[in-house]
């Protein structure tokens, strides 16, 4: 057996060699003078090494204690190197326990699934309010009426339909917890019936045939920032949610098919989705080519041309018509066409659906 005069006054070779210890436990000296602790033993019938770590920051009496704790997992069907893997990763998890370290980690997995920026930007939002309540808190210590916090918080500003989606948000971080080994349970998921439902709040939009012929008129003769002048005159012929248009890149657009291919990763319902275009609407895209062609988005911003324009800016360019938030806005436009193609008799759409394209000759 060892002692601490033998290792204190071992010195490098050229090569490694070993002090042993006995019972499999060695002292390897590395001709940089490191001294590291190694115990060998044999698991499955196959030579096997555990790295006990260096001397003397782990000492004589520790590394014994180390192989004794070694031996005892052997007898009891472990396998000692395997047990270590398990507890480092345990550690590694162990130091990110809090619900906002696990909600980080879950938006990073989102980012990594190509979920798209802006429904990433909602999220953060969303979390953002449950963070000063609960997010330095250990994720798996967070009880029912604590979550519930959150939402009556929010609840008390008379957004119901934000405390909602909150709720959701909360659900999704305890399940992915859950599937990571940092909590047993979705305590957000047992309070759908305490929030206070809210009241189907549709999108403003003009229904009535003659008032919608006064709309396109004013859209025509709309004379603001060129690019919002566009999106307001194709909007009537695309039927597609504000959010879709103000991203269309110039790259998705096949004039000669008259299609466009908006990517899943960008559709509400993640599926990829083609939109037919009329031929007025191949009209103003190429009218349209000469203002923005030379960039990636079909709408770029003003200020940041690199970047869409802003989720905005048809319904602020609406404001500026005269259209009041309760009479007209972007995402109007939908509803605008479930309601005429509807009464036409030879369609059945709702503006729920993911079709567009109704070609208006």
């Amino acid at each position: 057996m060892l002692t601490q005069l033998q290792i204190a006054a071992a010195k490098p070779n050229t090569k490694p060699y070993s002090l042993s210890d006995g019972e499999g436990l060695s002292l390897t000296i590395q001709p940089t003078g490191a001294k590291l602790w190694r115990f060998r033993y044999r698991y499955g019938g196959v030579a096997k090494t555990l790295h006990m770590g260096p001397w003397p920051t782990t000492s004589l009496a520790e590394a014994r204690e180390k192989c004794r704790e070694a031996r005892k997992a052997i007898a009891d069907g472990l396998d000692p190197v395997v047990e270590k893997k398990r507890a480092k990763i345990a550690k590694k998890f162990a130091t990110a326990t809090t619900f906002r370290a696990v909600a980080l980690e879950w938006i990073a997995k989102c980012e990594r699934e190509g979920r798209a920026e802006v429904t990433l930007d909602k999220i953060r939002w969303l979390l953002g309010m449950a963070y000063p309540l609960i997010g330095s808190h250990p994720i798996d210590a967070i009880t029912p009426i604590e979550a519930l916090s959150v939402l009556r918080k929010v609840e008390e500003r008379g957004r119901y339909e934000s405390a909602r989606r909150i709720r959701s948000v909360l659900s999704r971080v305890f399940r992915y917890g859950i599937a990571t080994a940092r909590c047993d349970r979705d305590v957000a998921a047992d309070l759908r019936g305490a929030l206070t439902t809210p009241k189907t709040k549709h999108h403003a939009a003009i229904t009535e045939p003659d008032e919608v012929g006064i709309l396109l008129r004013t859209i025509d003769a709309y004379n603001g920032q060129a690019v919002t002048r566009m999106a307001l005159l194709l909007s009537p012929h695309l039927f597609v949610r504000p959010g879709e248009l103000r991203q269309a890149e110039w790259s998705e657009l096949d004039l000669e098919k008259a299609v466009w291919s908006i990517p899943a990763e960008r559709m509400k319902m993640r599926r990829p989705h083609k939109v037919p275009l009329s031929r007025q609407s191949r009209a103003l895209i190429e009218e349209l080519r000469e203002i923005s062609g030379h960039r990636q988005h079909l709408f770029p911003c003003m200020g940041s041309p690199r970047r869409p324009m802003s989720e905005n800016g048809v319904n602020q360019a609406l404001r500026r018509m005269g259209y009041k938030t309760g009479e007209m806005t972007a995402h109007g436009f939908r509803a605008l066409a479930a309601s005429l193609l509807n009464e036409m008799g030879r369609w059945h759409w709702t503006a729920r659906d993911d079709w567009s394209g109704f070609m208006i000759s």
